[in-house]
């Protein structure tokens, strides 16, 4: 079953098959750079026609398939995520490098988000949330907070300004 949300960039000619996996590998290793060494992402929701931007606090999976954050229950990024799955999370290095804009890079993490209701599954994300973000251990355990897991559908990588590059985790490498 395909998770993928939309087709977004299209067959540019060129044979990547002919060039192997390096290239796709790389590209995975420097959006897992990126991804680790940033805390904080801007979540992007949607509701009633309108996009809305959060900052949040999160935790990536080892395999990069998933992400994990929390909100309190009584907030309107609570509400969008329950009425509507899509999600977008966005994650950049402009704090390394104030000032220089060719060297800025960006990632969004397109997928959809679920809370995490399942006890084991909780305990799992919840910990791996806390060990990343230690001053959120009162807040994610609090009965109103809910934790939320993204399943990442695809990678769009932007570098020097206007080169972009997707990666999508379920194609492997």
């Amino acid at each position: 079953m395909s998770f993928l949300d939309e087709p977004f960039l299209e067959d540019d000619g060129e044979d990547h098959a002919a060039k192997g996996g390096h290239e796709r590998l790389d590209l995975q290793a420097k959006i897992q750079q990126l991804v680790e060494g940033q805390s904080f992402a801007v979540l992007s929701t949607q509701g009633h026609g309108q996009p809305y931007g959060s900052l949040v606090a999160y935790a990536m999976g080892e395999d990069m398939r998933f992400a994990a954050f929390a909100t309190l229950r009584a907030t309107r990024k609570f509400r969008l995520l329950s009425e509507c799955a899509n999600v977008a999370l966005v994650i950049d290095n402009r704090p390394d490098f104030p000032g220089e804009l060719m060297k800025i890079e960006a990632v969004t993490a397109t997928g959809k988000a679920s809370l995490i209701e399942d006890d084991g599954e909780f305990d799992r994300w919840a910990t791996l949330l806390t060990k990343r973000h230690p001053y959120l251990t009162h807040f994610v355990r609090s009965t109103s907070c809910g934790l939320f897991r993204v399943r990442i559908v695809r990678y769009l990588h932007v570098c020097r300004f206007q080169e972009v590059r997707q990666w999508i985790p379920d194609e492997g490498g």
